[in-house]
């Protein structure tokens, strides 16, 4: 039988009624319905004009700019939670990690501690950073507030302005100070609106808000909103949160939305259920509890918006905060598994909280939200970490290689993906705690279609899903992929495209690839990913035929289509399209690995691919690595630049580095051991486990941390001090400076010494209080210590120093 009649007997195969051979699953959608069009004029929008003529816009369905759909990622980095000397490197590395625009919220008791005594300067230069995002080709939108929430000590809310008046309202009194402030935010902001040619395209209003009633509610936000554009604050786009009933007057501003793979606020002390974040939405866009500190009394107005706003995101959870009494620590996987079930979904603004983590600055007192100030949650004092991808002091933690992928898909393709309609399949899980049926979504338009599968649940294994085909019906025809039956891998998350125009001067299409579109690149070049276990195919239509060339692959030309298979991905998977009367294409497979190393971006004057184990990033022009405790630096670069290197892999120049290695020593000394803890008492607004007195500390173990030469070098870019630790609540001081904290939760705890004043006398010290036995709080069952019958641990396991190698190529 010739591999054409074997192609039609899979087809027939594949639709085959009870009873007959094989067992095959094929999932089925309808994709024939015509995609809506988008309807404008249903939300009011700012001046959204710049001086060159450049537009934004927004319609019913989807962002656009100059006129074009548009799907960007956005990520939240706090300003004033990070040292003002760091930023210029990190938003660089926001920009190389995919992020298009930064948000920030503008926290109101890190500006005016004092009534009338405003603080713009040093890291609370608002201004500096606007134009340092500008500098990196990142837009901005800052969050304004007035209540923040944040994780901060009265949500924002200065101590003088929670002591004498009415807050979150239309009181007079509040709205003259609020006036103020905003009055403020708009004067370090001017020159830098994107009607002025500035980075500044949104302003979000408020947060978390569904108070209702007399001078609240939607009255409250129209309010606000008329203060922030009398104060100068003429943006494109003006939005609210839009979880947990939100309330706010339609057509004024435009609703965002979010999720997190686990909930740090609640009070159980045990796994939660499987998470709706990881389930498909088909008809509503508001996930489950996300955290609002106040009760809603009535439907909120995203709900009944749902036909005239866009489904854009701005909180899906990046990280998760450890929080007292629930300490979450959340894989890789758990987040980026999110990406594929929310763009399935109909989003059309990917938005992280938090991209970069922090820390709060200490004033007159610690700014951290605490039921001890009446707040409903309990984070450390000053660490503000959230499991970010990238950590306080800049650390690539794992979860960004897994994010990186989507964001290239989308920064490529998302102007593809922005107009298509979500297609529910003909079969879907029940629920969100529904492990047996498969979770999938397309979005199409016309005959085109991305399909995106969601195989990972957080704490829950899901099976792998055996002899797989999807069959998407659309209205030229159904495309059935891929040719054969496939195996998905438990925990397996995708997306694949469906009739995607590879740009062809001829109109040639790729049917279909059971690989994900990874980015186009300057001459030509296609990049895709694997997914590890997952046979890579590629289909073309006929016009195809003898146009094809893959030498390390196998090509099957039918009657009416061409497949490419056989892929071993990798630095040398290509194959090439060479038509006649077009220009060729080509087409690069990565593996799984490979794709999660990569970042994109420009250096050396052209738009290139990169693929490190280091930490990569591109500013000026420039290719900068950082490698955390490795001297051995290495880079593959596609295409090649004119710059010496250590030779080829596959298609790919190498570079490759070793630097002298940096070894600091650390002295630990013991300076008193811990005595026994008090009781974890029961309390708060959440009546759940609240942190000990300020007095229990007294029982905290301790050790003097005696650093070596800690300065940095040429070669060195930072030197990070890692402590593995067991206990409760661990904190450093610097003398008698606590300078950082943090809650065990099985994460490794980093401190920069770079933080260090340069002035510093003596060894740090540090102290552990001890982790009852018998404590009422949440652990993730994997980093649950085993107490061996002790009723407490307190220990140290090591104190190390990571240095973090620095490379530049290029100019």
């Amino acid at each position: 039988m010739t591999r054409p009649t074997l192609l039609r007997a899979a087809v027939l195969l594949a639709f085959a009624g009870p009873g007959m051979a094989g067992a095959e699953q094929l999932l089925t959608v309808d994709a024939t319905a015509p995609a809506p069009d988008p309807r404008t004029g249903t939300i009011k929008l700012g001046t959204a004009t710049a001086p060159g003529g450049h537009t934004l816009g927004i319609n019913n369905q989807y962002l656009t700019r100059d006129g074009k759909p548009w799907l960007p990622v956005m990520g939240e980095f706090h300003y004033t939670r990070s040292p003002a000397a760091s930023w210029d490197a990190e938003l660089a590395k926001m920009k190389s990690a995919g992020i298009d625009i930064v948000a920030s919220y503008i926290i109101w008791n890190h500006h005016e501690a004092a009534e009338g005594k405003f603080d713009w300067s040093g890291n609370r230069d608002l201004r500096r950073f606007v134009q340092l995002a500008r500098k990196h080709g990142l837009d901005v939108v800052v969050r304004v507030g007035p209540w923040s929430h944040a994780e901060v000590r009265y949500g924002g809310f200065p101590d003088w302005v929670v002591d004498a008046m009415p807050t979150r309202g239309n009181d007079p009194t509040y709205l003259r100070y609020v006036e103020r402030y905003y009055r403020e935010i708009g004067r370090q902001l001017d020159g830098l609106l994107y009607k002025q040619g500035g980075p500044v395209i949104g302003a979000q209003i408020e947060n978390e808000y569904n108070l209702a009633g007399p001078g609240r509610g939607a009255e409250h936000i129209r309010t606000l909103k008329g203060l922030a554009v009398k104060a100068g604050i003429d943006v494109p786009y003006y939005t609210v949160t839009g979880w947990d009933q939100t309330l706010y007057p339609s057509g004024e501003v435009t609703p965002v939305f979010g999720g997190y793979p686990d909930e740090p606020w609640a009070t159980s002390t045990k796994e939660l259920p499987p998470k709706e974040t990881y389930a498909f939405r088909f008809d509503t866009r508001v996930s489950g509890d996300l955290g609002a500190q106040t009760r809603a009394s009535q439907q909120g107005t995203a709900e009944t918006d749902i036909d005239k706003t866009p489904f854009l995101g701005a909180e899906y959870g990046a990280g998760l905060p450890a929080m007292y009494r629930r300490r979450t620590l959340v894989s890789s996987d758990d987040i980026a598994a999110m990406l594929p079930v929310q763009l399935g979904s109909g989003v059309n603004l990917m938005g992280y909280y938090m991209f970069h983590g922090g820390r709060n600055p200490v004033g007159g007192t610690t700014l951290e939200e605490s039921t001890k100030s009446g707040g409903y949650n309990d984070v450390p004092a000053i660490n503000y970490d959230f499991n970010a991808p990238l950590g306080p002091d800049g650390q690539q933690r794992a979860v960004l290689a897994s994010l990186r992928p989507f964001h290239w898909f989308l920064h490529d393709f998302g102007a593809r993906l922005a107009p298509m309609t979500v297609r529910k399949p003909d079969v879907v899980p029940k629920d969100p705690a529904d492990l047996d049926t498969p979770r999938w979504s397309v979005r199409s338009r016309g005959d085109a279609a991305f399909l995106f599968y969601a195989g990972h649940i957080r704490q829950y294994p899901t099976p792998a899903r055996e002899q797989v085909r999807f069959a998407v019906k659309l209205p030229g025809g159904t495309v059935t992929l891929p040719r054969q039956p496939v195996d998905l891998p438990a925990g397996a998350y995708f997306a694949w495209p469906v009739n995607f125009d590879l740009g062809d001067e001829r109109g040639q299409r790729l049917t279909y690839a059971t690989a994900q579109p990874l980015a186009r690149l300057d001459g030509g070049t296609w990049v895709f990913a694997a997914q590890d276990g997952v046979p890579v195919e590629f289909a073309f239509g006929a016009k195809a035929r003898g146009c094809v060339q893959a030498p390390r692959a196998h090509v099957d030309e039918g009657a009416s289509a061409v497949v490419v298979d056989g892929i071993q991905p990798g630095l040398d998977a290509a194959f090439t399209v060479r038509c006649p009367g077009a220009k060729p294409l080509t087409v690069l497979v990565l593996s799984q690995a490979q794709a999660r190393q990569a970042a994109i971006g420009t250096f050396q004057g052209q738009r290139r691919l990169v693929l490190s184990e280091a930490q990569a990033y591109f500013d000026g022009g420039r290719l900068v690595l950082r490698s955390a405790g490795q001297p051995h630096v290495r880079a593959a670069v596609y295409p090649s630049t004119t710059l010496k290197s250590a030779g080829r892999d596959g298609l790919f120049q190498v570079f490759d580095t070793t630097l002298p290695p940096r070894d600091v020593a650390v002295a630990v000394k013991p300076l008193r051991d811990a005595q026994p803890a008090r009781p974890i008492r029961i309390g708060g607004n959440a009546n759940a486990a609240v942190p000990p007195d300020p007095e229990a500390f007294g029982a905290s173990a301790a050790w003097l941390l005696d650093v070596g030469a800690a300065n940095r070098s040429k070669d060195v870019d930072s030197l990070l001090l890692d402590i593995d630790f067991t206990g409760d609540v661990a904190r450093l001081f610097d003398g008698t400076r606590m300078v950082d904290d943090w809650y065990y939760n099985g994460q490794r705890w980093q401190f920069d010494l770079g933080n260090l004043p340069a002035q510093r006398q003596g060894p740090l010290t540090l102290t552990v209080l001890p982790l009852r036995a018998d404590a009422p709080i949440y652990l993730p069952r994997e980093h649950r210590p085993d107490f061996g019958g002790k009723p407490q641990l307190a220990e140290l396991k090591g104190v190390k120093v990571v240095p973090v190698y620095r490379v530049e190529i290029g100019k």
